[in-house]
């Protein structure tokens, strides 16, 4: 595993930012439970405690399989992907959370978008094209996705205008098995 360049870091820190904010970086950073770097192995972007890496470093590369949480994945056109794995630290520290009803619950996870009519919850001040983090009504994590419009234009909105454009969802789990891991 090897520690990414600064283009790399950037991209990645970019993308982490959409959804949580410059604010909630240094937390993501700058744990109380010891020190968290990322690192580059096979395409894909890990998250882990320095005492794992440090433990990790006896296995040879080429049998390492995974190694602390995989945030994303750089594509051929070395653009930065986040994986739905990442939505374990998104969802904490989340800027903006949606919460989508009963019935967009399934709707969503199948991999679709969010209409205004299976929305319960839009926090105040969300901006279009902001990162936003998607809960079901009883706070649990389903996944993360792109404000289609602010807050503002929500209100005015017909019942089956897009809220939210899809990214990733735990549905994924199932259906992209092979290609997580």
């Amino acid at each position: 595993m090897k520690p990414l360049s600064k283009p790399e870091l950037e991209l990645v820190f970019q993308k982490v930012i959409k959804y949580i904010g410059s604010a909630n970086m240094t937390k993501l950073l700058e744990r109380q439970d010891g020190e968290y770097v990322f690192r580059f192995h096979r395409q894909k972007v890990y998250y882990m405690n320095s005492l794992v890496l440090k433990r990790a470093g006896c296995i040879a590369a080429k049998k390492l399989l995974s190694c602390g949480t995989c945030i994303g994945k750089f594509t051929h056109s070395n653009k930065f992907h986040l994986l739905v794995t990442a939505l374990e630290l998104l969802a904490p520290l989340a800027r903006f959370k949606v919460a989508v009803k009963k019935r967009g619950e399934m709707n969503y996870l199948y991999g679709n978008h969010i209409v205004k009519a299976h929305l319960k919850r839009v926090p105040l001040d969300m901006t279009a094209n902001a990162g936003v983090v998607v809960f079901s009504e009883q706070e649990v994590p389903l996944g993360f996705g792109v404000s289609a419009k602010s807050t503002n234009d929500c209100t005015g909105a017909q019942p089956e205008a897009l809220v939210v454009y899809h990214q990733a969802d735990v549905g994924e789990y199932l259906r992209d098995e092979s290609e997580l891991f």
